[in-house]
């Protein structure tokens, strides 16, 4: 895989795809009437979520146990996988309940892959893997992943992947709209003036996603991604899963664990945000990692003026690229036919600051566009409808990735919170500050029918925590607290600038560390730093 492919699957996995467009404080000066507008709107749409009860705690475990025994037995039927070239990739379907809580009423589909294990004398069981995100696929993983495992590793396990529901294969949603959001992830830069809109806008969406997928959203959660996993593993006929997550897949994984704990057998979670401050404190507390991040990739640009011509300090870098993103936020800039907006723009300054390998390409492509020319960007900037998958909606990934992420974890419905995190943030963290604190859609999202799972809960066996220590996508502390809390668990890190980097960034002390991990189970007996 290429540095350019591997940038590509940090930017989806990820998700962030916003960067300043305007001063950075100036956004806290939108009006108290503004904020009580937005406070009182849509309250029936905005109803509270639940607060942990143990009593509806247990009947969850009795439902999900229900609806596992009924369709765990269901018989798959493999075949060929829509969208996928790979001809040893076998896809099946799995019906899953669409809410837990009901496992008698109705059904949603679930598309799983199979690559077999390369011996089967030596075969240990399954490894499953989806995408990151949350919105990316999982079905056509094994047939990318599995070129870069150990042959250890491929002789033990069938590599399983599998789309999450509501994702392209799996039962898809949409949100009515005719193109993907940038990056595949709906935030918008709080500028001077522009909290109104922003609050109107996201009101607008939320609305526009209740309407083409009410009855989905509040069955979107990665709750109910993993109790889908665990149905999987059920219609698999194995007592117990091993599995490989990267970025958002490995917070998935550390869900399952939570609440399957009986069922794990050898995890590898690599880069997990921590569930625990899914999702608003999570944006606001890697805030300052995106602007850390900038300022390494402007002062290695700055170092190749000569090469680039954007500054020969990293401030006129920073200065360069932002004016360009602020620019195509009055007006789109257009060079060889193609508008480019500062949405764009924000997801191509975010691919280089997740990767110092993509530094050049990235200092390469803004250079281009402050020149007139056309720039060489070798991945989309906008999610791609996957060829060959009938029936997906055009904003798929944008509406799974803003579902689960409403569902997942409390938003403040209160618009003067927004307010306050932007005045604070946009003042300290000028770049990425105004965006990560504005406004979403989550702020107006249906109720949703479940409760956030506590990692203070997790009985698992101990897993194997992956990181990279300069990672901008997902810090380090995310990482340090999910192993933190799965008693037993060890962590392996690199010190690079990169994103879920196993097994793709080719660190051999990682990658060997995992693949003993994998075909031992034994952990290490401390944390290795490699």
């Amino acid at each position: 895989m290429s540095g350019a492919r591997r940038v590509l699957v940090a930017v989806f996995a990820a998700g962030l795809a916003a960067v300043l467009a305007a001063p950075p404080a100036a956004a806290a000066r939108a009006t108290d009437s503004a904020a009580a507008a937005a406070q009182g709107a849509d309250s029936a749409v905005a109803a509270a979520r639940g607060t942990d009860n143990a009593a509806t705690a247990a009947q969850d475990a009795d439902n999900t146990d229900s609806a596992v025994g009924r369709f765990g037995r269901q018989e798959l039927h493999w075949g060929d996988c829509a969208g996928v070239a790979d001809p040893a990739l076998r896809c099946a379907e799995v019906a899953v309940p669409l809410d837990y809580h009901r496992p008698h009423g109705r059904k949603i589909t679930i598309v799983v892959s199979r690559l077999p294990a390369t011996d089967p004398a030596r075969r240990r069981g399954v490894l499953l893997t989806t995408g990151g995100g949350p919105g990316g696929p999982g079905v056509p993983l094994p047939s990318s992943l599995a070129p870069m495992l150990s042959p250890e590793v491929r002789a033990r396990y069938d590599l399983i992947g599998f789309d999450m529901r509501f994702v392209e294969r799996s039962t898809p949603i949409g949100c009515g709209q005719d193109v993907e959001e940038p990056g595949g992830y709906w935030v918008r830069t709080a500028t001077s003036g522009s909290f109104p809109a922003d609050t109107a806008e996201a009101r607008a969406y939320a609305k526009a996603c209740v309407r083409a997928a009410g009855w989905a959203l509040p069955h979107a959660t990665t709750a109910n991604a993993a109790r889908d996993m665990d149905v999987i593993r059920a219609a698999l006929g194995e007592e117990k899963i091993s599995y490989l997550g990267g970025s958002y897949a490995g917070m998935l994984g550390a869900v399952y664990s939570t609440l399957f704990p009986r069922r794990v057998d050898r995890f590898v979670l690599d880069s997990p945000p921590n569930p625990d401050t899914a999702w608003r404190a999570y944006e606001l507390a890697r805030t300052p990692a995106f602007e850390a991040g900038t300022a390494v990739f402007a002062a290695w640009t700055a170092q190749r003026n000569a090469d680039y011509g954007l500054g020969d300090t990293a401030q006129k870098v920073t200065d360069a690229v932002s004016g360009l993103i602020r620019r195509a936020r009055t007006a789109p800039i257009v060079v060889a036919g193609h508008a480019w907006d500062s949405g764009e723009l924000g997801t191509l300054l975010v691919a280089g600051i997740y990767d110092e390998r993509s530094f050049g390409l990235v200092a390469a492509a803004f250079a281009a566009l402050a020149a007139g020319r056309e720039p060489f960007v070798p991945f989309p900037l906008r999610p791609l409808p996957p060829a060959g998958v009938p029936g997906v909606p055009a904003d798929n990934h944008t509406a799974t990735n803003i579902a689960y992420r409403c569902g997942d974890g409390p938003w403040p419905r209160d618009a003067r919170d927004y307010l306050r995190d932007i005045a604070s943030y946009g003042e300290r963290y000028p770049l990425f500050g105004p965006a990560n604190a504005n406004i979403t859609p989550c702020a107006f999202w249906p109720r949703i029918e479940d409760e956030p799972v506590r990692s203070s809960a997790n009985r698992s066996p101990g897993v194997l925590v992956t990181a990279a220590l300069r990672d901008v996508a997902v810090p380090i502390a995310n990482g340090r607290a999910v192993a933190a809390r799965i008693r037993g668990s060890r962590m392996v890190t690199i010190d690079a600038h990169t994103h879920a980097p196993y097994p793709a960034y080719g660190n051999a002390c990682l990658n060997g560390a995992v693949d003993a991990f994998l075909t031992t189970g034994t952990l290490p007996p401390a944390d290795i730093a490699c």
